[in-house]
């Protein structure tokens, strides 16, 4: 019984774990140059095509 609620702990901790590591990670990440792109040309290119 105690086996298997320590089992239980360690699995919950290594996903909190794994999770907090890829925020950690993603908010260490410079901006990808395509996410930049895309805000500036939202702003000055037209949405729609008229032919």
């Amino acid at each position: 019984m105690l086996a298997r609620r320590f089992t239980i702990v360690c699995l919950l901790m290594s996903l909190f774990g794994m999770f907090f590591a890829i925020l950690v990670a993603e908010a260490g990440r410079p901006a990808r140059s395509w996410d930049e792109a895309a805000r500036t040309c939202r702003l000055a290119c037209p949405t729609t095509l008229r032919h």
